[in-house]
Formats: structure tokens, C-alpha cells, sequence
């Protein structure tokens, strides 16, 4: 086992309590699924936001929706420059895996990394 960093990203349909709740869920979730992660293989994890989205902590929806209460969690607000993706909320967990991780970008975020979009599609071919 070793340890990793596993990056992830949604985007947010309103900055609301529920639509950041459904977002953070989905995108946890996917994350989990994806790499057969229980919460007690996870170290850690870094959340941000967009400043467009204000409205809670992921942190908080981490811990009701996927069971991450023991996970240390921090969040933040990402950097905002011109023509950056608005209502997106990322992720970096760190957690111990045996292999190489797969890295999580839902809806618009998949711009963000078409890269890992690709190498996505191929894994689960």
C-alpha cells in the first residue's frame, strides 16, 4: 500500500445548502467507488470552492453523507482569475491504495482535466 493524493471536482448547481450536500455526495461518493476506498483508508482530504460558493463546508456534507467523520478535513476558497470555472467545488484526498488512483471530474469539471476524463473512460473499458 502506498500512500496517494486523488484529486476530484464537480460543479455545483446552485449555491445552495443542498445542491453543495448533493454535490459533495455524488462526488465522494464516485471517488470511494472508484478506487474500493472505505473511510478508514482515507488520511485526509482538502476541499475548495469557487468564492461564488458560499453557502457551507463540504467538510460538513463529507461527514453526514459519506461517513468521513474520522477523516481530518480542511476547506478553502480556490483562487478565482478571469475565465476560471465558477461554482466548482475540487478535492484532494490523500489515502492509501495499492495501486494508482483514479482520479474523479463530474459534470463541468470535466473540463478541467480532459486528460484524466480520457484515461477515465479507458480504465473502465
Amino acid at each position: 500500500m502506498r500512500l496517494w493524493g486523488i484529486r476530484g471536482a464537480i460543479t455545483v448547481e446552485a449555491d445552495t445548502k443542498s445542491a453543495l450536500a448533493e454535490a459533495v455526495s455524488l462526488l465522494v461518493g464516485e471517488i470511494m467507488l472508484r478506487n474500493s476506498l472505505q473511510p478508514e483508508d482515507i488520511v485526509s482530504a482538502i476541499f475548495t470552492t469557487t468564492p461564488d460558493l458560499k453557502c457551507g463546508f463540504p467538510a460538513t456534507f463529507a461527514r453526514q453523507e459519506a461517513g468521513w467523520s474520522s477523516v481530518p478535513m480542511l476547506c478553502m476558497h480556490e483562487l478565482a482569475p478571469e475565465g476560471s470555472l465558477p461554482m466548482c467545488l475540487r478535492v484532494l484526498v490523500h489515502a492509501y491504495l495499492p495501486a494508482q488512483p483514479k482520479h474523479v471530474y463530474l459534470r463541468g469539471a470535466k473540463a478541467l482535466r480532459p486528460d484524466l476524463v480520457g484515461r477515465e473512460k479507458e480504465d473502465e473499458s
